[in-house]
């Protein structure tokens, strides 16, 4: 694999090499509708947006991209690296919707300038004329420039250590913080990810994640081009209207990647039918990540079970780990192999104790065993530890501890927020203090090398002296009731009068509106039967009201604002 210092140099050397070869195919629609981009239009247009940035003098100062999925977005994302520009992918803001995150991010990067298309900003203009953090950004509508005006582009100065993008965290724990992701930063990750899972010039992607967050941008846009493989996209909205899209698409275009959380594969077990199943062709499907939460058992199960005869194999599933702060990808198994699963005793498991069993006691499968399935191990020459984090001494094999990472993906840091930076990315063992660690505050611990994942150090609920975790209080909330949406509920501990009480929420759908005290005495006794607490106060919501990241994270959060709030 040849070797590149920036992303500008990789995309000039696809251009160069097959630029007639096609780099992306959106789906405007999610089906049939075709809109094609080759390396040579890629660089071309990603030049003519250089071109005009450069001439308003603002290498080096962040811009918004502010786009709807699809090809316009991709094209001023390289813009921006080809001036030297420094992008910052977010979601558009949409009707009735809060402009806080926005604003905030504009707040915190210092923004001076919005890229979009002129149809796109029509929507959002008079959001720009009443908001005082707004007012001032020059909006560029990309779609309007000429390409002529990429003769005059000019080769900016960067280094692999230049910053390439601001990725914003979503803001599942707090305000959204700017991790400062380098060049060097994005080709190490991209070399560990086109490793991992085997990829080759030959590779085929399926991709309809949000290209604002980590596993959309660096998975589903840039590795692709890496690799050298074409990529068809598909905007998530289209997924999520109607899920049978996805597996088509894999289907038609044979791909080989593609993936998501564990949502995106519970909603296709619910949603696609019979009849849709009897026209997939999921054979060439070789690597399905899933990663964003915790990997369940259940998923990759019903997944398998529902799917088998579309052609999916058992071992394309590949569980994986990964953050924005690391790039994107920590760990991962290898490819062609059923991911590991182990068994382990609950009540250990609520006491940061690990002890394996054999065997499922599957008359009370919950309340004695839980599953774990590995997120494999690390890769190159990156280096994943478990620690204690009181003691901060490196814990043994089969103990639980916070997850830390050292790597040439880790990146820079948080944008403007240097105390918190030192603290997150720059912690050392007590008797190794030369070694600089990044903190993902995750625990877990590892086994024969691989990772597994037990929960985050912020959704601890500690009630009664005991430990719980948000995932696993949310999964039994879900199995409670048929009226509760899955992946829609939140597990929440609250300080009342000095004690910490449990608080749930939960999404329902419509049609069990006159159901809700049915609904709540059945999560009140699953929680009591499986996990021995009782719940203060159940939050039944309307679909689609409860906090989550653009990822499908739940924002815990902010669902403990919103419990504060009422």
């Amino acid at each position: 694999m040849k070797q590149f210092n920036n992303l500008v140099e990789l995309l000039d050397y696809r251009a160069t090499i097959e630029p007639q070869k096609q780099a992306y195919t959106f789906l405007s629609d999610g089906e049939t509708k075709e809109l094609n981009l080759t390396y040579r239009d890629l660089e071309l247009q990603a030049k003519a947006i250089a071109a005009q940035l450069q001439s308003l003098n603002l290498t080096g100062e962040r811009a918004l991209l502010l786009y709807p999925p699809g090809l316009d977005y991709i094209t001023a994302f390289f813009g921006c690296l080809y001036a030297g520009v420094i992008p910052i992918p977010t979601y558009p803001p949409r009707p009735n919707r809060s402009l806080s995150r926005l604003v905030a991010i504009v707040r915190n990067a210092q923004a001076k300038i919005a890229l979009t298309t002129t149809s796109a900003f029509r929507k959002i203009e008079s959001k720009f004329t009443d908001i005082s953090e707004l007012k001032t950004l020059y909006c560029l509508k990309t779609d309007t420039i000429n390409y002529d005006i990429a003769q005059k582009w000019q080769y900016p100065v960067i280094h692999s250590d230049s910053l390439a993008f601001l990725q914003y965290t979503s803001g599942s724990t707090g305000s959204p913080k700017g991790v400062m992701v380098s060049h060097q930063n994005l080709l190490h990750n991209l070399k560990i990810i086109h490793q991992a899972f085997e990829h080759n010039n030959q590779s085929q992607g399926v991709i309809w994640l949000p290209p604002y967050h980590d596993m959309g941008l660096i998975g589903g846009i840039l590795e692709p081009i890496y690799s050298g493989f074409p990529v068809t996209l598909m905007s998530p909205f289209s997924f999520v209207q109607k899920p049978r899209r996805w597996l088509e698409a894999i289907s038609k275009y044979r791909a080989t990647t593609s993936g998501g959380p564990n949502f995106a594969y519970d909603l296709c077990v619910d949603k696609i039918t019979a009849e849709q199943k009897a026209n997939l062709d999921l054979s060439s499907w070789e690597v399905a990540f899933n990663g964003a939460e915790k990997v369940r058992v259940q998923t990759l199960e019903r997944f398998t079970t529902a799917f088998a005869d579309c052609g999916f194999k058992a071992s394309a599933f590949y569980p994986c780990y990964g953050m924005a702060e690391a790039t994107l990808f920590i760990s991962g198994g290898f490819k062609d192999k059923v991911p590991t699963i182990i068994n382990v005793d609950s009540e250990a498991l609520k006491n940061q104790k690990i002890i394996h069993t054999t065997k499922i006691n599957h008359s009370c499968e919950n309340k004695k065993t839980h599953q774990l399935v590995s997120c494999g191990h690390s890769w190159l020459e990156q280096e994943v530890i478990i620690v204690d984090p009181e003691t901060l001494q490196e814990c043994s094999e089969n103990q639980i501890g916070e997850i830390w990472v050292r790597s040439a993906s880790i990146t820079q840091g948080y944008w403007n927020q240097p105390e918190l930076t030192k603290k997150i990315f720059e912690a050392s063992l007590r008797k190794k203090i030369e070694q600089k660690f990044f903190r993902t505050e995750d625990l877990g611990f590892l086994r024969n090398g691989e990772l597994y994942i037990t929960g985050r150090m912020k959704d601890l609920i500690i009630i009664n002296g005991r430990n719980h975790y948000s995932q696993d209080i949310e999964l039994t909330v879900e199995k409670s009731h048929t009226a509760i949406i899955p992946n829609s509920c939140a597990a929440i501990s609250v300080d009342m009068d000095g004690e910490e009480k449990l608080v749930v929420l939960a999404e329902v759908k419509r049609h069990f509106k006159g159901e809700s005290e049915e609904i709540c005495k059945s999560i009140r006794t699953n929680i009591a039967t499986i996990h021995e607490i009782q719940v203060e106060t159940i939050k039944l919501l309307k679909q689609g009201t409860l906090p989550k990241t653009s990822s499908g994270k739940i924002q815990r959060f902010l669902c403990r604002q919103l419990i504060r709030n009422k």
